[in-house]
């Protein structure tokens, strides 16, 4: 039960195990064919005023990975995340630029934190 993350623009590989898209918004100029996602769970995601608060400015990184894991504290979608995880590897498919300054990275610090994979 390994939890991944891949930009929807990154070639799926069959290491991905399940692949979850985690953003709101269907990513930009990508078919659901090529995204060869198994599961959109936008619930998951910031909510639509974090999302527009945030807007991808890393001067609001800090704030927003505070908002964004108190939504999370009270988001029974994670769980359908921690339910595929039991049985075998998930990737967190996400759209963002940036690897490191994105809410999939605050999500996966988020699950790994609860102990939910190794």
């Amino acid at each position: 039960m390994t939890l991944m993350l891949k930009r929807v623009y990154d070639a799926p590989g069959p290491e991905d195990g399940f692949r979850v898209l985690v953003d709101r918004l269907w990513p930009r100029g990508v078919s659901k064919e090529a995204a060869k996602v198994d599961l959109w769970l936008k619930e998951v995601a910031p909510s639509p005023d974090l999302r527009k608060f945030f807007n991808h400015d890393p001067e609001r990184w800090e704030e927003f990975r505070s908002l964004y894991t108190k939504e999370l504290e009270a988001n029974s979608a994670v769980d359908t995340i921690r339910e595929r995880m039991r049985e075998g590897d998930v990737t967190l498919v996400y759209a963002a630029r940036d690897r490191a300054i994105n809410h999939a990275a605050v999500l996966a610090a988020f699950i790994e934190r609860s102990g939910e994979v190794r």
